[in-house]
């Protein structure tokens, strides 16, 4: 499987805001179906279904990376080491696994909760690692690459990972905003956020439950003027009630998605490092 993402927009940002939505892909492979034990649309489960229709929409002169291969055949939020070993052939047995890869999400999801164990036998070592060769390893150096020409460009870069979540049980944030606890981005960037969920009345949370993956711990670089925020969309915000299709929220949630793409913009090209870059 080759060029398993696209980018949309330029390799020379005209915006110090970049995104990426690493878990909207749909694009199964007939391998992976022959490998199924699990019904096919099990795989949904995965999905942060839709949302890559949202950041299109929203998006004017960003540049956003958009994976359009499926988080089933690989997680772009997941390091390279995050290997399973109940499922991969390749992963380090002697090294304690990370709680997610336990769970059976690790870079080759094992299984989802509503349908159990995924594939029909265990991954070689070959498979798991040409998929990073060609898939996970490519979206991320082509994510660094625009990042620096931002940073380069405008004096500071700001990453927008743009997922979405089923509805939190019992909780009324809509809207999950992570930067790993302040060391993802300044936080400055994270007020112009909450300001515009807070303006459009949704509630929001930070960092509970959703903190931020491997994209933000991989390209966030504060102290060098790169910044990274997590956004998780609640889906009932812009699917319809089948949580399947867009719904009639999509246009408020692109409109809202938008309102915080150019705030997160307007910071950015006022902070004071952008300043320096544009007098040089």
């Amino acid at each position: 499987m080759t060029r398993s993402f696209r980018m949309i927009g330029d390799l020379a940002p005209e915006s110090p805001v970049v995104l990426s939505v690493p878990h909207a892909g749909r694009d199964y492979p007939p391998t992976l179906r022959m490998a199924l034990r699990a019904p096919l649309a099990s795989l949904a489960a995965l999905e942060d279904r839709h949302v890559d229709a949202i950041a299109l929409a929203a998006r004017e002169r960003e540049t956003l990376l958009l994976q359009t291969a499926p988080r089933a055949w690989i997680d772009l939020n997941r390091a390279e080491h995050e290997r399973d070993p109940l499922l991969d052939e390749g992963a380090c047995r002697g090294s304690a696994a990370s709680p997610k890869v336990r769970a059976g999400i690790g870079l080759v999801p094992r299984r989802t909760a509503g349908a159990g164990e995924l594939w029909r036998c265990r991954l070689s070592a070959t498979e798991v690692e040409e998929r990073i060769a060609a898939d996970h390893r490519p979206y991320h150096e082509r994510l660094a690459e625009i990042l620096a020409a931002a940073r380069a460009r405008f004096g500071c870069a700001v990453l927008l990972d743009v997922h979405s979540m089923p509805p939190i049980a019992g909780g009324r944030a809509r809207v999950v905003i992570g930067d790993r606890f302040g060391r993802a981005a300044g936080a400055r960037f994270v007020r112009r956020v909450e300001g515009e969920l807070i303006t459009a009345g949704v509630h929001h949370a930070m960092n509970t439950p959703y903190a931020g993956g491997h994209i933000l711990e991989r390209h966030a670089r504060p102290g060098d003027g790169v910044h990274a925020i997590q956004l998780e969309i609640d889906r009932t915000l812009y699917l319809d009630r089948r949580l399947d299709q867009p719904g009639p929220g999509a246009a408020a949630t692109t409109r809202l998605l938008r309102a915080i793409i150019d705030a997160l913009a307007e910071e950015a090209l006022t902070a004071p490092d952008a300043l320096t870059a544009a007098a040089e």
